[in-house]
């Protein structure tokens, strides 16, 4: 499947509804808790047993994005999207046969490793195509993309449950709820795959009168990864990953626990809409920071997200208890920029790396995420247990891990300032010209 090159006058527009269609869709992984308690009751699962679809979603999308990067970028975003279709909406299918037999692995199967490739190549697929698309405002092209991820949610989980109170909470209403999630979203990215176009070649492109990427310095996936710069932003973006995912995976536990023994406790009604906030802090976080980075630059926007996000926590730690407004202003501060980092990690790569392989690098750059998507939760839960177990209640339970996250986001302060432009030596011109590079020549060849 050859990559399809947009005719003259196609409009660039065009290219984010097609990637969101493909974000919104797998954003759905943000909703798997609507299926755990349905699924613990009809197949006898424990909390841990139905969280494992989703834990190795997650591991997958990093594997998947690792692993399949080049090859999302050699055949192009058409091809990536359909793998993804594929791979997603079989999960969804797949996963319905378990439910409907009772057969748990099947879902685990299903949802978690098939779909899980799903869920990391459709990631990745639109991202080079829309910072080629829009080399004067990449921040802003793949915010409105990766939005789609932290927004999916707040379709699939409301749509979900509705379908469970349709069909019923049994087997076989749970089968019923997958297989039209899986159908729904062929559908729906389909409209993707069709839509999506990749850029004229450069010289056409001069010749009817359109910007232009500026050449600039690249550097192939391969060389990227022996660069100090990309090992930074990598502990860059774990670090706030994990200080955001923290709350994120607690959070309605986390807000009733800190209220629970004050005149105004929380209630679970309220615990829910609290959860829904955050989604829409991360949600708005993805375009409103990614596009303000395009204004001030990557390094200063991380700035804020790490600096800004240490003072948050601190804010939390120490007083978070005696306000709740106070407490809620600043969790949701922390997850528009736990949105924030995503959104605006790939045009912090094109900046470093240039647009060669930039969707190659960001699919092994996530595998930060898939250490973050582990750390965070069991730094938070681990530690809770523990004080729980010693006696302790309410806000006590999370102060050490707040201090801990801040230390975190330091870390990954520090990081960030030390990020400096890549030098030469790595760039596609000058690595050929090194003693046994025949590795990147033969990858400068290859189109991308």
């Amino acid at each position: 499947m050859s990559p399809p090159i947009a005719p003259v006058g196609w409009s660039r527009w065009l290219v984010p509804p097609a990637a969101l269609s493909i974000h919104l869709s797998i954003g759905q992984a943000y909703a798997w808790s609507v299926f755990k308690p349905p699924l613990e009751d009809a197949l006898g699962l424990s909390g841990t047993q139905s969280a494992l679809p989703f834990q190795l979603g997650i591991v997958m999308l990093g594997l998947s994005a690792a692993f399949g990067g080049t090859l999302v970028e050699r055949r192009g975003p058409r091809w990536a999207m359909t793998v993804a279709l594929v791979c997603f909406s079989s999960g969804f299918l797949i996963s319905a046969l378990g439910a409907a037999t009772g057969q748990f692995w099947l879902i685990v199967l299903g949802y978690g490793f098939v779909g899980g490739i799903g869920l990391g190549i459709g990631y990745i697929s639109p991202v080079s195509t829309l910072i080629k698309w829009f080399p004067d405002r990449p921040g802003m092209a793949t915010g409105i993309a990766i939005m789609g991820f932290g927004g999916g949610a707040l379709i699939a989980s409301p749509w979900s449950a509705q379908m469970l109170e349709s069909f019923g909470s049994d087997k076989s209403g749970i089968a019923l709820a997958f297989l039209v999630h899986g159908l729904s979203y062929a559908v729906f990215m389909l409209l993707g795959v069709l839509l999506v176009r990749v850029p004229r070649p450069r010289g056409e492109e001069r010749k009817a009168g359109r910007a232009t990427a500026p050449a600039g310095p690249q550097v192939s996936a391969r060389q990227a990864l022996r660069t100090p710069q990309f090992w930074l932003l990598w502990v860059v973006l774990c670090m706030n990953v994990t200080a955001g995912i923290g709350i994120l995976e607690k959070a309605a536990p986390m807000i009733t626990d800190f209220f629970a023994d004050t005149s105004t406790p929380v209630s679970a009604a309220a615990a829910a809409g609290f959860v829904a906030l955050l989604s829409a802090a991360n949600m708005a976080g993805r375009i409103g920071w990614s596009s303000t980075s395009d204004l001030i630059g990557r390094k200063n926007i991380y700035r804020v997200y790490l600096g800004a996000g240490t003072l948050m926590y601190a804010l939390i730690a120490l007083v978070g208890s005696s306000s709740k407004p106070l407490f809620v202003l600043c969790a949701l501060v922390i997850l528009s920029f736990y949105g924030g980092g995503f959104a605006t990690i790939p045009a912090y790569l094109k900046d470093l790396f240039g647009t060669h392989q930039v969707g190659a690098i960001h699919g092994r750059l996530l595998t930060a995420w898939s250490t973050a998507g582990v750390l965070g939760p069991l730094i938070v839960n681990w530690i809770a247990d523990r004080q729980e177990a010693a006696g302790k209640h309410g806000a006590d339970l999370y102060g050490t891990s707040l201090f801990i996250m801040m230390g975190l986001l330091v870390v990954g302060f520090v990081a960030n300032e030390l990020v400096r432009p890549v030098h030469p030596s790595h760039h596609l011109d000058a690595v050929p010209a090194q003693k046994g590079a025949p590795d990147v020549r033969r990858e400068q060849s290859e189109p991308a």
